[in-house]
């Protein structure tokens, strides 16, 4: 009964975490969207471990250039080597434009992505030298 627990927990997590597209009002006149984003990191835990520690203090300047960018909120999950992103961007936003928004506030910004970019790989599926890509959402339950 525990395993089931656990595994029902990981299922609904799943579902609402990572498939739901959320609409979301800010303060203003702005509609924000949530999109979900996943990739894999290198077969390698000790380069999980490091990846996993950067994020615990993701530096100021790249923090600085995702508000600069215009995004809402970023949330990054982790299961084994499988990292979900979810971010909260306004709705419509191109998203290659708000990446080039946010590199281009800072060199350290380019710099983060470029080091984060050695400890990550596609997902099963995806073509080679891909890597984040978006999950679509195909259920959603609301109450």
């Amino acid at each position: 009964m525990k395993n089931f627990r656990i595994s029902f927990v990981l299922l609904c997590s799943s579902i609402l975490f990572v498939m739901c597209k959320q609409p979301e009002n800010n303060q203003g006149s702005t509609t924000f969207e949530e999109k979900v984003f996943v990739v894999n990191t290198v077969d390698n835990d000790e380069k999980l471990q490091e990846y996993l520690t950067y994020h615990k203090q993701v530096w100021p300047e790249v923090e600085a250039g995702f508000k600069k960018a215009g995004y809402k909120r970023i949330t990054l999950y982790h299961f084994k080597d499988l990292i979900v992103m979810a971010i909260s961007v306004p709705v419509g936003a191109d998203l290659d434009e708000m990446g080039k928004v946010a590199e281009a506030h800072n060199p350290k910004c380019a710099s983060w992505n470029k080091l984060m970019n050695t400890y990550q790989k596609g997902v099963n599926g995806t073509e080679e030298g891909e890597k984040w890509v978006e999950a679509l959402p195909f259920y959603e339950f609301n109450n």
